[in-house]
């Protein structure tokens, strides 16, 4: 979500607030052990959010196999509230927008086999001028409890002088005091390190500003996947060459965030939605789809739901994958899986097909003589010796999974 601007007043009392007492980590254990996966309203349909839009959603998510590929959360983000609290300080949903209230809809997500998602923010407004839950978390937290929520995304707009862990802990403690389990998905832009320290906090943090539908491109606090990724490198200096950088700070239970998905979605080729749902996969990256799954074409529903790419990401000794290597044509990440397994992605970063060339010898770390399994193209292509050579078109992947002698 985009950040906005806070009034001097509210600063001040934000600034006093945050010197109170100091809270215990609260969230809840034993959620989200691998990347959550769902579907957020924000990257398409940004305001433009109502019950129908949800309840058509998951139908869909039923009917295009994503639900049971194990897309559970879907999530309903910035304005889905009225604009002030009632005069109880209560959180209400939209009527217009949402007539049945939030009861009945997370009820109707429920009964499918899908869990409700919401969002919040950590300042007294949301990014989109919504009442936001400073000074207000506990009885916002009982608000979710009461309507059967599941995941909430805690956005830091209007965050002023606040302290970020104290903030977060502020609302996982309140999650914690309603008894309610919820995964609890920390959204501050990666601007206070939280992967030194929000693992006893939340189970998932955002690393970087917010994604847009682009290969490389910039634009004020919004970034295309390829600069999101590229970050995941730099933001942590490499400590001993293998997992490297941020990726120590990931495991099952508290995952680093690059934001949701734009696979799908009008700024991307069909390749470079590939490459950048493979890369997802090769982070240990939750996999929120943040397109209009109601009119996907079947390739890109194919990409969305594709077994063994699925089974990457999800893999359940939960490293993170780390860039082994990097030059003017491609770059070669690489993610150990349980069970001795490897995963390697080649992407051709360049604007051209190209022949690129995996060689296996200099891969010291990889299991010797594994089966090589290329995951998009389901073919075996034998095993790790010697040179791999293969076109890749323009910002696609070879991507590939290693299966060691067993």
């Amino acid at each position: 979500m985009k950040h906005s601007l806070i009034p001097s007043v509210v600063a001040a009392t934000l600034l006093a607030s945050a010197a109170a007492p100091e809270l215990a980590a609260q969230k809840f254990e034993g959620l989200a052990l691998t990347p959550p996966m769902g579907w957020n309203s924000w990257n398409t349909f940004a305001s433009n959010i109502d019950e129908t839009l949800v309840k058509e959603t998951a139908e869909a998510m039923i009917a295009n196999g994503m639900r049971d590929a194990g897309y559970v959360y879907i999530v309903l983000d910035d304005t889905w509230s009225t604009r002030e609290r009632d005069p109880d300080g209560n959180l209400v949903a939209d009527p217009d927008k949402f007539p049945s209230g939030m009861k009945a809809l997370a009820d109707y997500l429920h009964e499918r086999g899908f869990k409700f998602g919401i969002y919040g923010c950590a300042g007294p407004r949301t990014c989109a001028g919504f009442p936001g839950s400073w000074g207000h978390e506990f009885q916002d937290a009982r608000t979710f409890a009461s309507w059967g929520v599941d995941y909430l995304k805690y956005d830091w707009c209007t965050s002023g002088t606040a302290n970020a862990p104290d903030a977060y802990k502020r609302m996982s403690a309140a999650l914690r005091a309603a008894g309610r389990p919820v995964v609890f998905s920390i959204c501050e832009w990666g601007h206070n390190k939280p992967w030194e320290w929000a693992a006893e906090v939340g189970h998932l943090w955002r690393t970087t500003g917010d994604i847009m539908d682009c290969y490389d491109c910039k634009q004020r606090w919004e970034q295309g996947w390829k600069v999101i990724l590229d970050l995941q490198y730099s933001l942590v200096q490499p400590h001993d060459g293998q997992n490297n950088g941020i990726g120590q700070y990931a495991g099952p239970g508290h995952w680093n965030d690059p934001d949701m998905l734009e696979v799908g979605n009008a700024g991307l080729t069909l390749e470079e939605s590939r490459a950048h749902f493979s890369l997802w996969c090769m982070l240990a990256a939750p996999l929120m789809a943040g397109n209009d799954v109601r009119s996907m074409t079947p390739e890109i529903n194919s990409i969305l739901v594709h077994r063994e790419a699925l089974a990457i990401n999800q893999d359940p000794l939960g490293k993170q994958g780390w860039r082994y290597y990097a030059d003017s044509s491609k770059e070669i990440w690489v993610r150990e899986l349980s069970g001795g397994d490897w995963a390697v992605c080649m992407l051709n970063v360049g604007d051209t097909a190209a022949e690129l060339s995996i060689e296996w010898d200099r891969m010291y770390f990889l299991p010797k003589g594994a089966a090589v399994r290329d995951v998009w193209g389901a073919a075996d292509l034998g095993r790790t010796a010697g040179t791999l050579t293969r076109s890749v078109a323009s910002h696609d992947v070879l991507f590939l999974r290693l299966t060691a002698p067993r």
